[in-house]
């Protein structure tokens, strides 16, 4: 499924009972977990294990897209506000 995100959008802080793949398609990214943030761009793949807290969302001044991979049954719990 991909993922649209908007100039500087991005979402929150959450996690996944399973692993997820994303494959970015557009734009500037940021993945961020509590310890780190990386920038990527198209042709990045960034796997994201299970139950690790993190977010994803365009960079500052860039649209974002990106394809992500997850199991149908896993589950993402919100941990932000």
């Amino acid at each position: 499924m991909q993922v649209n995100f908007g100039i500087g959008v991005r979402n929150k802080f959450h996690s996944h009972t399973l692993e997820q793949v994303l494959i970015v398609t557009e734009g500037k990214g940021i993945v961020a977990t509590e310890k780190e943030q990386i920038t990527v761009v198209p042709g990045d793949i960034i796997f994201v294990p299970p139950g690790e807290k993190h977010w994803h969302g365009a960079a500052k001044g860039s649209a974002f897209s990106h394809l992500y991979v997850m199991a149908q049954d896993s589950k993402t719990t919100q941990l932000e506000d």
